[in-house]
């Protein structure tokens, strides 16, 4: 069993940032990935630009130098693979964690690896797990069909075909927009009355005159109703209609693993915001030695936290660490033969 002062679930740029923290408060730090290195942005549409520059994406103090005024996804994937190799970030790539036990001071964290299994002993934990992996699912049959995804990743697959897009805020706006310029039949749902105001200024009038001209179908104050293999059933303000389909991308949003967090012991508001219960200033939850980081703080409001301010969460933690951990280098207490307080059988990051 491996053991460290601080183990970080997430290696996306937050939990990097905390690891980063952590270590130069003077704290040994392992981080565990149930993906690659910054999973979620590795499975972004592969020819993304983010929305702000990439001076708001830095971490760890590294200038993140880039040929346009708002990088790329790939851009951000070389910053980030330079970030972890520059603080020698130890980072533990495909574990997916299976269980966590014990209390603060002596947190033991069981996890699949590429190999078997690797356990870690940890004074201290720090969640940072996003919202990715988790889709806001439509509830209706057929949406385990193959032809059903909610990622989007590139267009040219789409060519020549009937390619449903339901939402209308800016992931579906995006992809609704490349789709019809590659060559696909492009029919947007979405319940809300139009386009929604919050996608961003350049793309929504694109789109809007995309519909109007009708080179974009669109049918507003509509839901899906069921999927079949080469139909699509919806519910319009005009009553039901079937439409042709080969593809649904169901770009509907995401959310944390609140079952993860509620198998820490982390207390969650109601719904609909369902936040986690977390200490402002140091972002330690309820349980006690347990910090949440990035996304994950704003419940199901995912729009409060990005990579922008995530970001500084690491050096809130840090500080408390600072505070709480003593001297670095004394090594964590020998956890006591007892049940274990906190236990997960889900997967996480």
């Amino acid at each position: 069993m491996e053991q460290c002062d601080v183990l970080v679930i997430g290696a996306g740029p937050t939990g990097m940032a905390c690891a980063i923290e952590a270590q130069r408060a003077g704290y040994s730090a392992i981080s565990v990935e149930k993906g690659c290195l910054c999973n979620s942005l590795y499975h972004y549409p592969v020819n993304m630009t983010f929305f702000t520059t990439s001076e708001l994406l830095e971490i760890g103090d590294l200038p993140f130098a880039c040929a346009r005024p708002k990088p790329s996804r790939m851009e951000a994937l070389e910053y980030y693979r330079k970030v972890a190799e520059h603080y020698r970030l130890d980072i533990r790539q495909y574990h997916t964690v299976r269980s966590l036990e014990g209390s603060d001071g002596a947190f033991r964290v069981h996890c699949d690896a590429p190999h078997g299994t690797a356990d870690f002993l940890a004074r201290k934990v720090v969640v940072a797990t996003g919202f990715y992996d988790l889709p806001n699912r439509l509830g209706v049959p057929g949406e385990e069909l193959p032809k059903v995804t909610h990622y989007y990743r590139e267009a040219h697959p789409y060519y020549n075909s009937d390619v449903m897009v339901v939402g209308a805020k800016n992931s579906a706006a995006i992809a609704a927009l490349e789709l019809w310029r590659h060559g696909a039949r492009v029919t947007l749902v979405h319940r809300g009355a139009g386009v929604d105001a919050k996608v961003k200024y350049w793309i929504k009038p694109d789109l809007e005159n995309r519909i109007k001209n009708k080179e974009i179908a669109a049918y507003f104050q509509s839901s899906v109703r069921e999927i079949t293999p080469d139909s699509v059933l919806l519910e319009t303000p005009q009553g039901a209609r079937r439409l042709p389909n080969d593809f649904v991308l169901a770009m509907t949003g995401y959310h944390p693993d609140f079952a993860f967090l509620r198998s820490l012991g982390v207390e969650l508001s109601a719904a609909p915001d369902s936040k986690p219960v977390v200490n402002e200033k140091t972002l330690e939850s309820n349980v006690a030695g347990i910090y949440l980081a990035g996304v994950v703080v704003a419940g199901r409001n995912t729009g409060e936290i990005f990579i922008e301010n995530g970001r500084h969460h690491g050096s809130q933690i840090a500080e408390d660490l600072r505070r709480k951990l003593g001297e670095p280098g004394s090594a964590p207490k020998k956890q006591k033969a007892s049940a274990p307080s906190h236990t997960n059988l889900r997967s996480a990051e």
